[in-house]
């Protein structure tokens, strides 16, 4: 048997509502550990097992998880997912990846240094 991969999602609007957490639930890879709401519980209903967590830097603290799910507003993409990286995270970002192409470069070179995973959600087009 596979160990699942210990998933933490950084937001819990509509793409972790709709997209992630239920890919996540349902593939028997993944587990979702942690989920980020900064207010308020509404991923407890589904989620009950996950644990919520307030801050970003909570979830890149939390020593269960080894994947993030970087799905937050798009200006906070680089910040976030290098965050994430050094503190020994793989990283899934949603698209746009980054903002500038200068900055996408460096979150690789960051990972490939870390020996970490970064790639790119994009669900549909």
């Amino acid at each position: 048997m596979i160990n699942p991969i210990k998933t933490g999602i950084a937001s819990f609007g509509m793409s972790g509502y709709v997209f992630h957490a239920p890919l996540l639930h349902l593939n028997k890879g993944f587990e979702i550990k942690s989920i980020l709401e900064r207010n308020k519980n509404n991923s407890k209903e589904k989620y009950s097992y996950a644990k919520i967590l307030r801050s970003c830097d909570d979830l890149c603290a939390d020593k269960d998880i080894e994947l993030i799910i970087v799905n937050l507003p798009d200006y906070l993409h680089f910040d976030f997912a290098k965050k994430s990286l050094l503190a020994g995270k793989h990283v899934v970002i949603e698209k746009p990846f980054t903002q500038t192409s200068e900055q996408a470069d460096e979150l690789i070179q960051v990972a490939k240094k870390q020996g970490l995973i970064l790639s790119v959600f994009q669900n549909r087009r």
